[in-house]
């Protein structure tokens, strides 16, 4: 799909060198050139302001540019107008032939009409989710999930060729935990007498799997260490969270494995690496400490630090306690290192908002080590609150969530209580930067007032109107879509939107307002359901084959955005 901004920004560069060939306007450095939808009803479909940003440089009037802009301005099939309004802008208004063509391609290129071209060729790669396999998935951790999943359908409609990853956190001392949890529950299903360590895991779910691991094992590990307890636990958790997904549309290409960066020596090899370009120290505490910082930490052991203020940081950080133990940030680099190594052009990582600093140094890191960060792009999104209506009281109340208590509502809880639907869409549709009340029985009304039911109802619509035109024996087929009015063209307009929406979403890394999208186009589209009958007493064949046209390719982009939103697309509701 090329996009109706670009197509116009590329007209107006012609016209611009054909006038400087030409002598009407003098030779310069032809910026980007900035196109827009139209902010009023009546002034054309897009606005160009160039003629103003260009008036000062050259010395001349905006409207005077503008004039000359529209003089050499080559003719193009989508454009039927164009005209000089305000102070010089140049107002495009689209051609009706062109706008009712695109139903035809739409109808025969499918979801694949939208598809951009901006990523052709590249490789993207959205990292989601990556909880620890210590717990289910809860309802505070499931928007980074959808939110990733989303972004990297929409990357995919931008052309890129897509890798989603799942960063397995499998190492570190809460694993270590897990497995101890798992081996005092273990030894509380053989009847034994065990208490669970201090700081232990107590979900329910470990109950469960020491029962399954008796099961299988009998009494054989009851001298074990806590290692084949973290690996069983590990490997019946990562089920259940792969499963778990799946039931909200999710689903992972691969699963990096944390222990590999350290098996295969790479972390160490990334501090080698750092060490010999001299961004390495060690100390008790950082070299821009205060004097009393300094004298605090004088009965410190040494840890070994990251000059990262020499890239901007606040303060250096450390890379390995003064025990040898890594910090998060040591692991994290190398990871990113890997995913540069791997050839991904852009990788774009969905984390919470307690990364917010530490994505920064990782990137701090990379540069350190003399490779391109920027490529790197982070989605901060903010906790969720699951809340319901208290039967007493009346009021909204949270739904308290810790896996390690095992006091949690999970997300399948969620997909029981309400719909997988209902969960992207609530999820999705509000900035990843804002927190989210997720009130689990608003999400699942059934009326207008339920952006899922709202948008989903459209695709219904188009449906229904399939099945009533098959029933009483009428056809689309040689349809004259130049019957088709106004109102309808209101439609198509909004539906070729999306690409600009796409690219928007491919740019800034914003997928939320895809959702936002699909309200909107909704919204134009339930007033045409309401007024534009496509089968009734007096409406002629022909207008009747028109609209079916119509109703067959908005069926088609309502089936498409809910896709790009991994939402269903149902026929009846």
């Amino acid at each position: 799909m090329k996009l109706l901004p670009q197509l116009h920004a590329h007209l107006v560069e012609q016209a611009i060198r054909a006038a400087q060939q030409a002598g009407d306007l003098p030779d310069f450095n032809i910026p980007d050139i900035p196109i827009g939808p139209t902010k009023r009803e009546g002034q054309g479909d897009y606005a160009c302001p160039i003629a103003m940003a260009l008036a000062k440089p050259i010395g001349k009037k905006p409207r005077d540019i503008a004039d000359v802009i529209v003089k050499y301005l080559p003719p193009a099939d989508f454009v039927e107008d164009v005209e000089i309004a305000g102070p010089g802008f140049i107002n495009f208004t689209l051609n009706q032939g062109w706008l009712k063509r695109q139903l035809e391609r739409i109808i025969n290129e499918g979801g694949d009409y939208f598809t951009l071209d901006m990523g052709a060729g590249k490789k993207a790669q959205v990292e989601f989710v990556s909880a620890n396999p210590s717990g289910p998935i809860t309802i505070g951790r499931s928007r980074g999930g959808i939110i990733g999943d989303t972004m990297a359908r929409l990357l995919e409609g931008a052309g890129y060729n897509v890798q989603r990853e799942y960063y397995f956190n499998n190492a570190g001392m809460q694993m270590v935990m897990l497995g101890k949890s798992l081996k005092a529950r273990y030894l509380q299903a053989l009847g034994k007498d065990e208490p669970l360590p201090e700081n232990g895991y107590q979900g329910e779910y470990l109950i469960d799997f020491a029962r399954e691991l008796v099961e299988q094992k009998g009494d054989t590990l009851v001298d074990a260490e806590w290692q084949p307890f973290k690996e069983f636990a590990e490997a019946q958790m990562f089920d259940w969270i792969r499963t778990t997904l799946g039931r909200v549309n999710i689903s992972h290409d691969n699963f990096f494995n944390e222990d590999s960066l350290f098996q295969g020596g790479a972390i160490w090899d990334v501090l080698k690496e750092l060490e010999g370009r001299g961004h390495i120290y060690k100390g008790a505490e950082w070299e821009g400490a205060t004097d009393e910082e300094k004298a605090a930490a004088a009965d410190k052991a040494p840890a070994t630090w990251f000059r990262s203020t020499t890239f901007g940081d606040e303060k250096d950080r450390v890379l390995v306690k003064s025990d040898g133990v890594p910090t998060y940030t040591l692991p994290d680099i190398a990871y990113h290192k890997n995913k540069i190594e791997r050839g991904f052009d852009i990788m774009v990582n969905v984390l919470g908002a307690d990364h917010g600093q530490q994505y920064k140094v990782v990137q701090m890191g990379i540069q350190a080590l003399g490779m391109d960060p920027s490529g790197i792009h982070v989605i901060i999104n903010q906790m969720v609150k699951a809340v319901r209506e208290n039967p007493e009281t009346g009021e909204l109340e949270e739904i308290k969530m810790s896996t390690r208590k095992g006091v949690f509502d999970t997300l399948d809880d969620l997909v029981d209580m309400t719909s997988a639907d209902a969960i992207r869409y609530h999820m999705l549709a509000r900035s990843p930067g804002s927190h989210l009340n997720f009130n689990v029985e608003e999400v699942v009304k059934q009326s207008n007032e339920n952006p899922v039911y709202y948008i989903q109802n459209a695709h219904v619509r188009c449906c229904g109107i399939a099945r009533e035109a098959e029933a009483r024996g009428y056809s689309d087929e040689g349809a004259d879509v130049s019957l088709l009015g106004d109102e309808e063209l209101a439609f198509i307009r909004k539906a070729l939107e999306l690409g600009e929406v796409i690219e928007t979403t491919a740019t800034v890394y914003e997928p939320h307002k895809i959702a936002f999208y699909a309200q909107e186009l909704a919204s134009v589209f339930h007033p045409i359901y309401d007024n534009v009958r496509a089968i009734g007493e007096g409406i002629p064949e022909d207008v009747t084959k028109a609209r079916l046209r119509f109703y067959k390719a908005a069926r088609i982009v309502f089936a498409h955005v809910l896709g790009m939103m991994g939402m269903s697309a149902p026929e009846r509701m």
